[in-house]
């Protein structure tokens, strides 16, 4: 049967069919399919479709505004969008419902933009639902924005290339002379084939400060006069300096963005007027829909989406006693009320993708300008050249009117009137085929002394336009006066707030942990355990590992807060629900690995601190003691790590917590004890203060440990309690020494 089939297909190959064709199958390497195939798309989608070049727009953006130009629509009256869709199909032939969509997202009524570029009348939908439709083309109407002047100011002057449209029947610009980066203006994204672009938009009047200083120095710092991204539907950046530097160091990163909101207390509801720029509220509603009927949150009697002419809104009816502050958190976390936008600016610089930083794409942008700038200076100044050779013929000409008017009537042949007049006066032809065309009632010496005296002006405005083209600094001065009136006529203030990552209080699930009483047991090597009080009363003898042994016990509760001290100056956060309830014979958690301590690192301390009302002391190596508010190592957000968590200048050896004032007894490695009142430490609200001095030793002696009097087993303790400090302290006495073991009792 096998056979039989490769013979029938065999035959099918070599024989012609019912129409006299020769059906042939052609082998192509897989290598060669993609080099002559899929590489030319994917070079076309990259290069003509989804990636933004420096002036800031895709071949679609600008194939439309170019038409909407030459339809002068600057100046003009509203048309109709079906009448721009078919004129712009000669530049841009890929159907009139993707023309359409892209002139939406540009215009006014769609709030997509921080300045849009279309004036638009009728519906054309919202950025920010993903159910409000637009209208079709032919019920809305458009034009070009104002600002659309300085995208075109001086197209004729010769300041960027033209080329042949998709059919060759007409020409469209390269790029358009656009005055102001509107590459970072103007938000922008797309995916192209193995690779996309995500350029976030930034407040006109920021962008146009920030490009007038960078030409200034660019050593500028950019974040100065440019904080942050803006985006048309507001909302507010919860902002962290070191990522947005690194945005705009290398053009890739992220951040986000939350709505706002007010409550009104009267009518105990909460309306949402800004939401991100990356969601709709649509998906809000839905996801609050979801996490209603899942049980996660209960706080909601129901939500409206109120969005009418006057903007966006969306109400949230509550129940009586909820929180508003801790739902809005709860909502920040689980819905898109709180979003992440992720930048990747990539931009095609002379036919090439480059993912570029803030700085690289402005010194990018204003090279190009300035090139864009020098080529309408040329273009004046040959202009101006062109007619000053012409008035230097006019110039000779006014010797001798009669002249020249006698060569005139006396040549025979029209087509000799112009060599007569070269030779008569020893002009070329262009001055003379332009003495030739005056009409005869300008044959005059007025008409001519006028003429010529425009040399003197010409001359002056060659000069200047010359200087000016030869100048790198009066170049770069023309672009900042062009952007300081770009700023004056069209900077709108920012509609995106600012709002710092540490001032921002982050709900954590967390919060809703079961809350119980349990055990915490913390080893010298760092190993943590937590015990239920049953697993305690059941359990036998609590395990370690060999040379291991128990550092610290507290009686804590499910949801508390713990701070780990370590002997890096640093201290990581975590939450006693963090960590499985355990037993007492397993070795715990080790600490170390479970919060992502550096190499090398180890627990010093433990603290629980509540409601963070206590003072903590620090007992360092050199001998010195810091006694600092507990609410210094408070922190709004979750960070989970915290530098520079007190002071470097010696090792830490101790540390205690005082909810008031207690007894406390200073060891040193010489044996010597000092026991004094915690009322002669002065608290700080600086976690990073050095202390003052508790026990004077000699340089080759440390301090040791520091616990609480009645956790020691010394006796004679008015031989060791000194009334100032520092002090030198007494020698240890046998039956003071040991060190009072740790006990849990049942």
């Amino acid at each position: 049967m096998a056979r039989k089939k490769q013979e029938n297909t065999e035959k099918s190959k070599n024989n012609p069919n019912v129409f006299g064709l020769r059906a042939e199958v052609l082998e192509q390497p897989i290598t060669e399919t993609l080099e002559t195939n899929y590489m030319p798309y994917a070079m076309s989608v990259i290069v003509s479709r989804a990636i933004p070049e420096i002036d800031g727009f895709k071949p679609s953006h600008r194939k439309l505004l170019y038409t909407m130009y030459k339809m002068n629509l600057l100046t003009g009256a509203r048309t109709k969008s079906a009448n721009i869709v078919g004129q712009t199909m000669r530049l841009n032939p890929h159907g009139d419902a993707a023309i359409y969509e892209t002139m939406v997202r540009l215009a006014k009524g769609n709030e997509a933009l921080l300045a849009p570029f279309i004036d638009s009348k009728g519906n054309f939908g919202k950025v920010y639902s993903r159910d409000m439709a637009y209208a079709a083309s032919r019920y809305t109407e458009a034009k070009l924005m104002p600002v659309c002047a300085e995208l075109f100011r001086d197209i004729d002057k010769d300041t960027v290339d033209f080329v042949d449209n998709y059919d060759s029947t007409m020409k469209e610009p390269a790029l358009l002379p656009t005055t102001f980066p509107n590459v970072l203006v103007s938000a922008n994204a797309g995916i192209a084939v193995g690779m996309a672009s995500q350029i976030c938009g930034f407040n006109l009047g920021e962008v146009c400060d920030t490009t007038a200083a960078f030409l200034k120095d660019p050593d500028h710092d950019i974040l100065s006069t440019m904080p942050a991204p803006d985006f048309p539907t507001g909302g507010e950046i919860i902002y962290d300096a070191g990522e947005m530097r690194r945005i705009y160091d290398t053009g890739r990163g992220s951040f986000r963005v939350r709505s706002r909101w007010r409550y009104l207390k009267d009518e105990n509801i909460i309306e949402i007027y800004e939401i991100p720029y990356t969601t709709t509220t649509e998906a809000v509603m839905d996801k609050v829909a979801d996490l209603i009927k899942q049980g996660r949150v209960r706080e909601i009697n129901d939500m409206r989406d109120e969005t009418d002419l006057g903007g966006l809104k969306l109400t949230i009816d509550l129940k009586r006693g909820t929180d508003p502050d801790k739902l809005m958190q709860k909502l920040f976390k689980l819905t898109t009320l709180q979003d992440s936008f992720a930048c990747n600016f990539n931009i095609l610089i002379a036919g090439y993708p480059r993912v570029m930083g803030v700085r690289e794409i402005l010194t990018e942008w204003t090279a190009w300008r300035t090139e864009c700038v020098k080529r309408r200076v040329y273009f004046d100044l040959s202009r101006r050249r062109e007619k000053l050779h012409l008035l230097n013929g006019l110039k000779k000409i006014l010797l001798d009117i009669d002249k020249a008017i006698a060569i005139i009537r006396e040549t025979e042949h029209e087509a000799d009137v112009v060599p007569n007049l070269m030779i008569g006066f020893g002009i070329d032809e262009t001055q003379a085929e332009y003495v030739a065309e005056i009409r005869l009632r300008n044959i005059n010496r007025e008409y001519i002394l006028k003429r010529v005296e425009e040399t003197d002006k010409l001359t002056e405005e060659i000069a200047d336009l010359e200087d000016l083209l030869s100048s790198q600094r009066r170049i770069r001065k023309v672009i900042s006066d062009e952007l300081a009136q770009v700023k004056k006529k069209y900077a709108q203030p920012r509609r995106t707030g600012i709002v710092y990552a540490d001032e921002v209080e982050e709900y954590s699930e967390d919060d809703t942990a079961d809350d119980y009483s349990v055990h915490l047991f913390l080893s010298r090597e760092g190993y943590f355990k937590k015990i239920t009080p049953q697993s305690l009363r059941m359990s036998g003898e609590q395990k370690y590992k060999e040379g291991d042994g128990p550092m610290q016990y507290f009686e804590a509760k499910n949801s508390d807060e713990l701070i780990f001290f370590t002997d890096r100056q640093q201290a990581y956060k975590a939450r006693v629900s963090d960590f499985e309830d355990t037993k007492a014979s397993v070795l715990g958690t080790y600490i170390p690995s479970k919060l992502g301590f550096d190499d090398g690192e180890s627990v010093v301390s433990l603290v629980v601190p509540g409601d963070y009302k206590a003072n903590v002391v620090l007992f360092f190596e050199n001998g010195k003691a810091a006694r600092v508010e507990l609410s210094a190592w408070a922190t709004k957000t979750n960070r989970r790590k915290l530098t520079g968590a007190y002071s470097d200048k010696s090792p830490l050896r101790s540390l205690l917590v005082l909810t008031d004032e207690r007894d406390i007894a200073v060891c040193s490695t010489e044996g010597r004890a000092v026991v004094f009142s915690s009322g002669l430490l002065a608290p700080k609200s600086t976690r990073n203060t050095q202390g003052v001095g508790v026990m004077t030793m000699k340089s080759r002696y440390k301090l040791d440990r520091a616990v609480f009097l009645e956790d020691t087993n010394i006796k004679n303790v008015q031989r060791y309690r000194m009334r100032s400090i520092p002090a030198v302290g007494a020698l240890l006495r046998d039956e003071d020494r040991e060190e009072k073991q740790l006990t849990i009792l049942d």
